[in-house]
């Protein structure tokens, strides 16, 4: 009876040892090896944009990236509080840069608003005078 007993444990343990090494070369065939590349859809955003004085012209430059549908990239100037002007640009998958130019012969504390879409992106200032 005892070597019955011993016997049986052993007999299943050789019988489960084939049994594992064919279960463990068993994969799961959906599951990619190497992810795909995911490529990001970033939304529309204004890079490389600044405000500078030129004698007595204040002058803009941005660029756009990312990915967007045309339309126009629009400026609102400002002294402090006072509202300056506006002006836009049509940009495209072309052109995607933009330069905006404001007379302004006095020294201020200027702020030029970028929008595109009617979503606002980015603000330049130029301190020239304590606001």
């Amino acid at each position: 009876m005892f070597r019955r007993a011993f016997c049986l444990p052993a007999l299943l343990c050789v019988l489960a040892l084939p049994l594992s090494l064919g279960l463990s070369g068993c994969r799961y065939n959906f599951v990619p090896l190497l992810p795909p590349v995911v490529a990001p859809n970033l939304p529309v955003r204004v890079t490389e944009a600044t405000l500078k004085r030129d004698g007595d012209t204040l002058i803009v430059t941005a660029r756009v990236d990312g990915r967007f549908e045309p339309g126009y990239l629009s400026v609102n100037w400002f002294d402090s509080g006072r509202a300056l002007g506006s002006d836009s640009v049509y940009l495209d998958a072309e052109q995607r840069a933009a330069t905006f130019r404001l007379t302004a012969p006095d020294e201020g504390a200027y702020r030029a608003v970028l929008s595109f879409g009617g979503a606002v992106l980015r603000q330049v200032e130029l301190y020239e005078v304590q606001p």
